[in-house]
């Protein structure tokens, strides 16, 4: 069976992003662990919906979304590192899971553009 990277990522980054909220959580910070927390699993949720998508040009606007969410979980990622919330080399390997799913999620609009 082949794999779906665009099913299969986000869901997995998603369960990360919550590991990671309780960790903020437990350490008492609540202001970027609620942003982050929204934004990191909402990447997924627009990706699945936009396998429901009412035609070409709605699947389009929904990966454009999910696309929106994984550069502003980009930010909270940095912040958080930045902020000394997490350490270098936990950030850089998140924050690359997180590049990867906006590079696909790229892929899949030009791809999706040119069958408009």
């Amino acid at each position: 069976m082949k794999e779906n990277k665009l099913a299969d990522m986000p869901i997995d980054f998603a369960v990360e992003i919550i590991e990671l909220v309780k960790f903020l959580k437990a350490n008492h910070e609540t202001i970027i662990s609620n942003q982050i927390g929204r934004s990191g699993t909402s990447i997924g949720a627009n990706i699945h919906e936009a396998q429901y998508a009412q035609g070409k040009k709605d699947f389009i606007s929904k990966l454009e979304i999910a696309l929106k969410e994984a550069s502003e979980t980009g930010y909270w990622l940095e912040l958080l590192h930045k902020t000394n919330y997490i350490d270098t080399l936990y950030f850089k390997q998140i924050s690359e899971k997180c590049t990867s799913l906006r590079v696909i999620l790229i892929a899949s609009i030009r791809t999706a553009k040119s069958k408009l």
